[in-house]
């Protein structure tokens, strides 16, 4: 079986934006309410951040289940990783899911700063400044077979899309609009030179599910 590069669970506004502006430490989307993006899988019974019973079923909850299957590391750009540009001049800064992130796998981080690799829990974070092609080529021999996720944000989903190396891609499109911030598209149309699409709306109303798999 062929390795896959995937594009999971990404929420973007119905205005094609992936985060708003004015990313900081406090506010990891900007502008943009991550709560209003993410509101449909935190619905879920499967949401991985739920402290009580209960949550939804059905399509939403099987996208939220369906994010680690098969995954053996994960690529994603530096802003996912940390607000801070350019050298790095705090290495203590360890990324904003705490001592246990969700990833479980290696981690890529795309930047034009190396720093050293560090483990937290099951993951660990490696630095490494390269093209799309290089980076998939060492994350998919890390991953010993299983599949890579593009993790994001924007900018790296258009860059590893725009090398034509993405193989499915599932994006969730809230009716939220932002208005400014990081594009992944103008349209949801434009990728369908490359992909075929599936458009489902959420059971719970809430976004609109496009599924995207090469042609």
């Amino acid at each position: 079986m062929a390795q896959l590069l995937r594009v999971q669970n990404f929420m973007v506004s119905s205005d094609g934006f992936g985060t708003g502006e004015g990313q900081s430490l406090e506010r990891p989307f900007g502008h943009a309410d991550p709560g209003t993006l993410f509101a449909w899988a935190g619905a879920t019974a499967s949401w991985p951040n739920r402290s009580d019973p209960g949550g939804s079923r059905g399509l939403d909850d099987y996208f939220t289940r369906d994010f680690a299957r098969n995954i053996g590391a994960e690529i994603m750009g530096r802003n996912k990783f940390s607000p801070l540009r350019g050298p790095w001049e705090n290495e203590e800064w360890r990324g904003w899911w705490g001592e246990e992130p969700p990833f479980h796998t290696p981690v890529f981080v795309l930047t034009h700063h190396p720093r050293p690799s560090f483990t937290l829990s099951d993951t660990t974070f490696h630095f490494i400044d390269a093209d799309p092609e290089t980076a998939l080529a060492t994350a998919k021999e890390a991953a010993q077979g299983k599949d890579v996720r593009l993790g994001g944000g924007a900018t790296t989903v258009r860059e590893f899309l725009d090398a034509d190396l993405v193989d499915t891609l599932h994006v969730a499109v809230s009716p939220v609009e932002l208005g400014a911030g990081v594009r992944l598209w103008d349209s949801p149309d434009e990728l369908l030179d490359r992909f075929h699409r599936d458009v489902v709306p959420s059971p719970g109303g809430t976004v609109t599910h496009h599924l995207y798999w090469r042609k």
